[in-house]
């Protein structure tokens, strides 16, 4: 029971979310209180619930669909717990619906909105890898669903407690669609030979890799300028530069050794080494942000 719990934690690959799906949710209902005035309550505490299963299920079916291929990289291989037979593909199964269904009861508690962008968001999780469909093997749509439910729609399902139109903001949103869109292409930049090996036809084996990693480039250039956008119309608080002024350096030191991405493997590309530094200096600026918000409220 113990080892099989152990291979369901490790199927999650919690470590490669927890922190980006935290921003988002945080991002979504911290943006409502600013531009839309709304009172944050437990609700967004139950979302950010719902958003890492959503996630969590995602990540699991991808190494569950994905088990034959990874087995064929020794990389990959190790961190699937199911190429390993460390769990059989049934009770992966089973436990990846199980988090599905308290992800969906979640969102349902939070409302008719987030529970129908979540129905949505596990919807694409669950294509995005179950092979009948297998939408990361399809050139364009591969990068529209990922951005989409790993990114966007779980702004969108925070947002949307507190908020019933989107507006000027529809900036913001753009800019969480193009930063999972980079993430998405440099995933597959890195993963381009094994990808090609397994027959992944997705759109960095369309548009080869050099392509691809301009793609890469542009994509986090234009979620710059999304973000100048939204920091222009005052989504922000302004006493957040300084948290980011102070953390930065921080975060550079802690991390000052760190040689791998997101996902635990080595990497000498700039974008996969800072990636556990952007998150956390979000994480911690967010954070603050949030406990200002509840302490005005309480005031």
């Amino acid at each position: 029971m113990e080892n099989t719990l152990r291979a369901i934690i490790k199927l999650t690959r919690w470590r490669e979310f927890v922190p980006f799906t935290t921003i988002l949710t945080w991002l979504g209902g911290l943006v409502a209180y600013r531009v839309r005035d709304a009172t944050l309550d437990w609700r967004l505490f139950v979302i950010l619930v719902a958003n890492l299963g959503a996630v969590a299920y995602a990540f699991m079916i991808n190494d569950i669909e994905d088990a034959d291929d990874d087995i064929q990289d020794r990389e990959r291989g190790q961190r699937n717990p199911v190429a390993m037979n460390e769990i059989s593909r049934s009770a992966a199964w089973l436990a990846s619906i199980g988090v599905a269904v308290i992800a969906a009861f979640a969102y349902a508690v939070a409302g008719w909105v987030p529970f129908i962008l979540g129905v949505i968001t596990l919807i694409l999780a669950h294509l995005y890898s179950w092979k009948p469909v297998r939408l990361k093997a399809r050139p364009l749509v591969d990068i529209l669903s990922h951005a989409l439910f790993l990114s966007t729609l779980l702004f969108l399902v925070a947002y949307y407690i507190y908020a019933d139109e989107l507006g000027s903001l529809w900036i913001l949103a753009l800019g969480t669609f193009l930063i999972s869109a980079n993430g998405q292409l440099y995933n597959q930049v890195r993963d381009y030979e094994a990808d090609r090996l397994a027959g992944l036809h997705n759109t960095a084996s369309i548009l080869g890799k050099r392509v691809t990693d301009w793609l890469e480039t542009g994509s986090v250039v234009g979620a710059g300028v999304c973000l100048l956008i939204a920091i222009f119309q005052g989504v922000f608080p302004l006493w957040l530069g300084p948290i980011l002024v102070i953390t930065v350096p921080i975060m550079m030191f802690v991390y000052r050794h760190n040689t791998r991405d997101m996902r635990g493997s080595e990497t000498e590309d700039l974008m996969g080494l800072i990636q556990r530094q952007f998150l956390a200096v979000v994480n911690v600026t967010l954070l603050v942000w949030l406990i200002v918000a509840y302490l005005e409220q309480l005031g």
